[in-house]
């Protein structure tokens, strides 16, 4: 027990590493940055009053890009109608029966907005959380718990990413792009100028030139991985949801939370364009529910034809909904 104990708290310390590494690595650039270029490389006067410009802008960034860290957003879990009460619990746990088991988890689900299913078309209930899963809830096996609209689990940021902190992780990637394009673009006159022997100070020759080595890699990678979850945000889906399509009543659709482009950024940026670019937290709704496209052309049949104008390469999977689906409990493996 005490060695188990041991082992989880040594795993939850190593999980920070990664954490620690980028903290370093951007502490670390705005002291080669400033210090060694703007302080100790730039001799003319006139680039040193630019280079103060630049540090404010920097600092400014700084505390935009670094400050509100998706790691310090707090995990967003199902509310509590979502868990068993403790009669049901109590009743659930005493009975040896499956096919009983699965009609106590179909009448708690009965009395929830839950549409999502298993992938065998049944009830999405966690084993260790003890609750019925939200639609596009997911169990985090790191952090050990069931997250709203889980994304995926960063361990850059030693956090899961989901519904409450999506919008900041967004920014997140988009203030470091920033970051590393100026980065880049200002270093590199001067990493030229060491490369043809023009200036010649060494302490000041490695950091600049590593400084841009980093800054141009992260760029890069930045750039994929920001593309990437724009892309995701364009169709309204996670990566959990692009790897594995969600199972609703009348069976897998992976556009069933296609709204449309303009209702897509809505759910993860809010209807305030203004506030789209600022770390603030306005995405619609509460994690628990989210608008599906079944329901929106339900309610307006007219929605079902104009998506397909507009989304003409989007592929449909088949539904077959000539077969019912068999209640069946999802355990977290």
């Amino acid at each position: 027990m005490a060695l188990s104990r041991g082992l989880r708290c040594c795993q939850r310390a190593f999980a920070w590493v990664p954490v620690l590494i980028i903290t370093l690595v951007v502490l670390w650039s705005y002291y080669a940055y400033v210090c060694e270029l703007c302080l100790i490389t730039l001799s003319n006067p006139a680039e040193k009053e630019m280079s103060q410009y630049l540090k404010q802008l920097q600092r400014s960034c700084g505390k935009h890009g670094v400050d509100d860290h998706p790691a310090e957003s707090s995990h967003c879990q199902p509310g509590k109608k979502y868990h068993m009460s403790y009669a049901d619990k109590e009743r659930y746990e005493n009975e040896e029966r499956p096919e009983v088991q699965r009609q106590i988890l179909a009448e708690i689900a009965r009395k929830l907005p839950v549409y999502t299913r298993t992938g065998s078309g049944g009830i999405r209930f966690c084993d260790r959380c003890q609750l019925i899963k939200p639609d596009r809830c997911h169990h985090c096996s790191v952090c050990a718990m069931c997250v709203l609209k889980m994304d995926h689990h960063c361990p850059w940021v030693n956090n899961c990413i989901g519904f409450s902190n999506y919008k900041f992780f967004l920014l997140f990637l988009a203030y470091s792009l920033l970051y590393c394009l100026y980065i880049a673009a200002t270093v590199f006159k001067y990493f030229i100028k060491y490369w043809t022997g023009e200036l010649t100070n060494g302490r000041s020759k490695f950091h600049i030139l590593f400084l841009l080595f980093l800054a141009v890699m992260f760029f890069v990678s930045l750039m994929f991985l920001f593309g990437y979850h724009c892309w995701l945000v364009s169709r309204n889906r996670s990566t959990l949801e692009a790897f594995s399509t969600p199972v609703f009543q009348n069976g897998p659709d992976k556009n069933g939370f296609n709204l449309g482009f303009v209702k897509n950024l809505q759910q993860v940026f809010g209807e305030e364009k203004k506030l789209w670019l600022l770390p603030i937290a306005s995405s619609q709704g509460d994690g628990h529910f989210f608008p599906m496209r079944a329901l929106c052309e339900a309610q307006n049949p007219l929605l079902s034809n104009e998506e397909q104008w507009e989304d003409d390469g989007i592929d449909e999977e088949p539904h077959d909904s000539g077969e019912a689906a068999s209640l069946a409990i999802e355990r977290e493996t």
